[in-house]
């Protein structure tokens, strides 16, 4: 018997073709004409695509032709974007969509020419900077205007009201309230700073968005063209499905894994749930529940390195490190995770008595633990064997490398697609279809293993080859462009089915439709970018930085916790309703030197890229929370859930993604910083990711058995100890000995390869306000001598007797971004303490009291558990 609130859960319902407009509407443009206007704006998304690609490879270098500086391809890249924007995303619900209204190609063409303004009168511009004409100043009102309305149409309303409220700010300045009032600005000034320079929408953001970006979501989209999607979610299910809740399992790997080539958390939802949820409702799960695990997988598919929703290659350029690093400190974070949301299903399937979906053939349990480890670790093991097994043909070949590896990987991708061949082509089943048996796992697995060859590529570039992102991802798109035209004939060819022109016609049909896929999924995370390029433009022209880090100290009261806490929430009111890459920088402008600066007059020092990943984190939170989160409504319509109740349960399966950047911005070992050898790497990977699973266990209310309140609490404290052992550690030993200044130079040569040091500095700031912090300086490899280590972040020091004295600090470098100032003085430096005993000790208290709960729950364990509910439940 149904329940009258599932009956009216079940009111909610939407159609495939619904569900379809949603993604259409938020990430490629509602707008599907037909005629000659669908043939240009295919045109003109193919010709982004293949300008992108243009810029990205070595081509114009080499052949001394169509070499276009930074800020003339951001230009051309926006005018793209723009002009897109107002041919694909209609500017109300009742506007046409079979056509584009004359209207529209006019704001279309407009706003392109304003956007590409920079790179069409480039040579002028340079002749009279800060002196804008009145051509000029048209160009930047209109251009900021139209920009404004595209961004409205691709993002919504919360990105425009936002950009509107920062330039409100600009020129009203000075009727302010006085905490965050300033001289304001004139018409002339401001427009030149935002639209006529790099300061400001065609600033780091539409930078990055230019050189990285693009090239990854184009990646990604020719690789759901080629069937890698497809691919993803049937091997998670054929190798999850037969678990306890096995469908929901399924769906938290088959969201990682799609989250890998995705940079939208709707198009995650819509492309793995309209299979996996009904999977989950027809073993038992409610359909709000089924509809949040897919949510809540989804949304963290943003988290997930290579992409993190485009924000990796932001952060690159935002705290100053590689790539490589970037990926390597949010790795552990993501999948723990991860792991704490697969506990969580697993939980809720305890809870009600679920079972999975059975198969032909029983797996033993040994190969089955094998196989979900190797689910989760899949890039991990991947990385790792391509570094560490063919990295030593780098050694040896040397430069010749990349051509030898170039032909081994051809080799491989020719010998394993005939091996692929042997077993059928995967297909996706309906949502309405009901599955009785799980797929086979070694034909489902088997069929597409060539779709990992093109991620292989990437790693090598990268870690390997040591390309940079841009090149890497032009080499590894290239890679795939080719696996796209030639997979279909060479199968056809090894399965003997024929029809091989057919194929190779098919197959360039696909590299068309996956280029154009490409640049209309760019669409939104140009505009956002360029659009969010206004807020970073208000506060370098205004200095509203300095103006958010003395709100939130006043409103904290010198707290170091309630200052996180305040910073968390803003980040999630910021966050609401803007796309992953303006959330981004949205937050990490306004918020991110709230922490650095708070934190570093009370004695919090952490790596700037801990401080960027807690803001990011909780700006992401916001995707998920009701009423904004447009992801639980595309996953409420495909479960027939209500889309609120959704939301709410989606966010608390989400809170074991807020308590780690708690943890990780206090114990940055989480983000693999500050690991001296492989047992303490092991060591922080285990109870990490057992401290997210306690903390989901305590949150669920579920063990081994129900928890009673007592027992929660427990959990909890379980959690916080491995989470961060060093807090009852402080207790009991001083974490710190001050060493005098002048021992600066002794302990920057002597420090080991990439370590910290912490150093307390005072003096007046260029505002003219006396400063006493600490900061926490990056030393990098080691060097000749000191002052060539500290010339490297940007930073000269010169010893005026006891006293040592900040000298010089070099324009854009790591120094500056930590605050430093000429004429700072270093007062004391501090070095971890000699007598204090490993933190790791509280390890053995924090286990104790975990088996202690175990020892509690395990008799009631016994008691005969409530059978499962019907599937219509």
């Amino acid at each position: 018997m149904t329940r009258p609130d599932d009956q009216k859960q079940d009111s909610f319902e939407l159609s495939d073709e619904e569900l379809k407009k949603i993604v259409a509407e938020a990430d490629t443009g509602g707008r599907r004409p037909t005629g000659i206007t669908a043939r240009l704006l295919l045109l003109t998304a193919l010709a982004w695509s293949l300008f992108q690609l243009w810029i990205a490879s070595p081509l114009p270098f080499s052949l001394g032709v169509f070499v276009f500086n930074d800020t003339e391809a951001r230009a051309i890249h926006l005018a793209f974007a723009v002009f897109l924007a107002f041919a694909a995303y209609p500017a109300l619900k009742r506007s046409p969509r079979d056509y584009v209204p004359l209207q529209d190609w006019a704001l279309a063409a407009v706003g392109a020419f304003c956007a590409a303004y920079l790179f069409l009168f480039y040579a002028e511009l340079a002749t009279r900077p800060g002196l804008p004409t009145d051509a000029d100043m048209a160009a930047a009102v209109i251009g900021l205007i139209l920009l404004l309305e595209a961004a409205r149409r691709a993002l919504g309303l919360p990105m425009v009201i936002l950009a509107v409220v920062f330039l409100i700010y600009i020129f009203f300045g000075p009727y302010m309230p006085e905490v965050i009032s300033h001289r304001g600005a004139s018409l002339s000034k401001g427009m030149s700073h935002m639209w006529l320079s790099t300061e400001g929408v065609f600033g780091v953001a539409v930078g990055v968005s230019t050189s990285f970006i693009f090239l990854f979501v184009l990646f990604g989209a020719l690789l759901e063209t080629a069937g890698a999607g497809a691919y993803f979610i049937k091997s998670a299910i054929a190798l999850l499905g037969h678990m306890r809740g096995g469908p929901a399992k399924a769906a938290v790997v088959a969201s990682a894994s799609t989250g890998l080539i995705s940079g939208s958390s709707i198009a995650n939802v819509v492309t793995t749930g309209t299979f996996t949820i009904p999977l989950m409702k027809s073993v038992g799960y409610r359909s709000d529940k089924a509809a949040s695990v897919e949510v809540a997988s989804s949304v963290n598919g943003q988290i997930m390195p290579p992409v993190m929703g485009a924000a990796a290659f932001l952060m690159v350029e935002y705290v100053g490190i590689t790539y490589i690093e970037v990926m390597k400190h949010a790795i552990l974070p993501a999948l723990i995770s991860y792991i704490a949301l697969f506990y969580i299903v697993h939980l809720e399937a305890l809870k009600m008595d679920l079972q999975g979906l059975p198969r032909r053939e029983p797996l033993p349990w040994q190969r089955a633990t094998i196989t979900t480890l190797m689910t989760f670790s899949g890039l991990v093991i991947l990385s790792a064997l391509i570094y560490w097994g063919f990295g030593w043909i780098k050694d040896l070949f040397g430069d010749a490398a990349f051509v030898v590896i170039g032909l081994l990987m051809l080799g491989a991708y020719i010998a394993i697609v005939r091996y692929g061949a042997k077993y059928p082509e995967l297909h996706m089943e309906k949502p309405d279809e009901v599955m009785e048996y799980l797929p086979e796992i070694g034909p489902t697995l088997k069929s597409g293993l060539h779709f990992l060859l093109p991620v292989a590529a990437l790693i090598w570039n990268l870690m390997v080859e040591q390309l940079s992102p841009a090149l890497s991802a032009f080499w590894a798109t290239l890679f795939l462009m080719f696996i796209l035209v030639t997979q279909r004939p060479l199968f056809a060819l090894f399965r003997g089915t024929g029809g091989l022109g057919a194929a190779a016609r098919e197959g360039f049909s696909d590299l068309l439709s996956g280029l154009v896929t490409g640049a209309r999924n760019m669409i939104g995370i140009a505009i956002a970018t360029a659009t969010a390029g206004i807020i970073v433009g208000t506060v370098t022209l205004t200095g509203i930085g300095l103006a958010m880090t003395e709100l939130v100290e006043i409103l904290s009261g010198g707290n170091l916790m309630i200052m996180l806490v305040l910073v968390a929430v803003i980040c999630l009111v910021l966050g609401m309703g803007l796309p992953t890459t303006a959330n981004y920088i949205v937050v990490s402008t306004l918020m991110a030197p709230v922490i650095v600066e708070l934190g570093a007059q009370t004695g919090l020092l952490v790596p700037l890229i801990a401080v960027h990943l807690f803001v990011f984190y909780f700006g992401l939170m916001a995707d998920v929370t009701p009423p904004v989160g447009l992801a639980s409504y595309a996953a409420a319509g495909i479960a027939k859930s209500d889309p609120i109740r959704t939301g709410l349960t989606a966010f608390g399966y989400s809170a074991r993604t807020a308590i780690l950047p708690f943890m990780f911005i206090f114990n940055t070992q989480l983000l693999l910083i500050g690991i001296g050898n492989l047992f303490q790497l092991a060591l922080t990977i285990v109870t990490a990711t057992l401290a997210s699973m306690m903390f989901a266990a305590a949150t669920q209310g579920f063990f081994i058995a129900r928890s009673r309140i007592h027992e929660s609490a427990l959990l909890l404290l379980v959690t916080f100890t491995l989470f961060r052992p060093g807090f009852w550690m402080d207790m009991l030993y001083p974490p710190y000995e001050e060493i005098p200044p002048t021992e600066l130079s002794r302990l920057v040569e002597e420090a080991p390869r990439n370590a910290n040091l912490r150093v307390w500095v005072e003096g007046l700031s260029l505002e003219g306000k006396d400063v006493s912090k600490g900061v926490l300086l990056p030393l990098g490899d080691k060097a000749d001598s000191a002052s060539a280590r500290l010339a490297r972040m940007g930073l000269t020091v010169m010893a005026l007797g006891d006293e040592v004295q900040v000298a010089a600090v070099r324009f854009g470098s790591q120094a500056e971004k930590l605050g430093l100032e000429q004429g700072f003085a270093v007062t004391a430096i501090e070095l971890p303490s000699g007598e204090r005993p490993a933190k790791e000790w509280m390890f053995i208290p924090a286990f104790a009291l975990l088996a202690l709960v175990w020892a509690m729950q395990k008799p009631r364990t016994r008691r005969k558990r409530p059978t499962a509910p019907s599937p219509s439940a």
